[in-house]
C-alpha cells in the first residue's frame, strides 16, 4: 500500500507518499519522473504526513534549515548512496557533481551521479537541488531549473540574514 497526501507549497502542489511509517517521496506536481498512481494507493492523513507538512512549512518560512523525518527512498544501491550523500550537504550550500562523485567512491562517475540526482524521489528534504555544475551553472532539475534557482536562492537568503544578524 502507498499512502499519498497533497501539500500546497510556494513551489506549488507537492505530493508526499508514504509505507505508512517513512517517507518514500516527495514530488513537485509536473516534474519529471512524478509517480503515476494505481490502484494501491491511497489517499491519507497519517501523523507523518502532518510532521512532513509542519517541517516543510517551517523550512519555507526560514524557520528550519534540516529535516528530521523518517526516510525510505526506493532505487539501486549506488542511487541510496548518492541520496544519502545529498543529507550531508550543509544548508545553503552548494556542490558539484564532480564533487559528490568523489564522495562515492568514484571520481569518474560525475554522470551518473547526476542521473541519481535526477530520480531523487524526496526532493528538498533530500536536497538534490544544492548540486550544481563545476561551472556554477544550475544544470538540470527534475523540478525544473527554476525551482532548483528559487530553492538555492532561499536557502542562501536565510544564510545571508543569518550572516547579517551576526556582524
Amino acid at each position: 500500500m502507498i499512502y499519498y497526501q497533497w501539500f500546497t507549497s510556494p513551489l506549488g502542489q507537492v505530493l508526499l507518499t508514504s509505507n505508512g511509517q517513512s517517507l518514500t517521496g516527495l514530488h513537485l506536481h509536473g516534474q519529471k519522473y512524478f509517480p503515476n498512481r494505481t490502484e494501491d494507493w491511497q489517499e491519507s492523513t497519517l501523523d507523518l504526513f502532518v510532521q512532513v507538512q509542519e517541517q516543510l512549512t517551517e523550512y519555507f518560512a526560514h524557520q528550519r534549515q534540516q529535516f528530521d523525518l523518517p526516510l525510505e527512498p526506493q532505487g539501486t544501491p549506488f542511487q541510496k548512496q548518492v541520496w544519502q550523500l545529498l543529507t550531508e550537504i550543509p544548508f545553503g550550500q552548494t556542490i558539484s557533481y564532480g564533487t559528490l562523485a568523489k564522495q562515492t567512491g568514484n571520481p569518474t562517475a560525475s554522470r551518473a551521479v547526476g542521473a541519481a540526482n535526477g530520480r531523487n524521489p524526496i526532493a528538498i528534504v533530500v536536497p538534490c537541488h544544492r548540486v550544481i555544475a563545476a561551472n556554477g551553472a544550475l544544470t538540470g532539475y527534475a523540478g525544473g531549473v527554476d525551482r532548483k534557482q528559487w530553492l538555492l536562492w532561499h536557502e542562501q537568503a536565510e544564510v545571508g540574514n543569518l550572516l547579517g544578524s551576526v556582524v
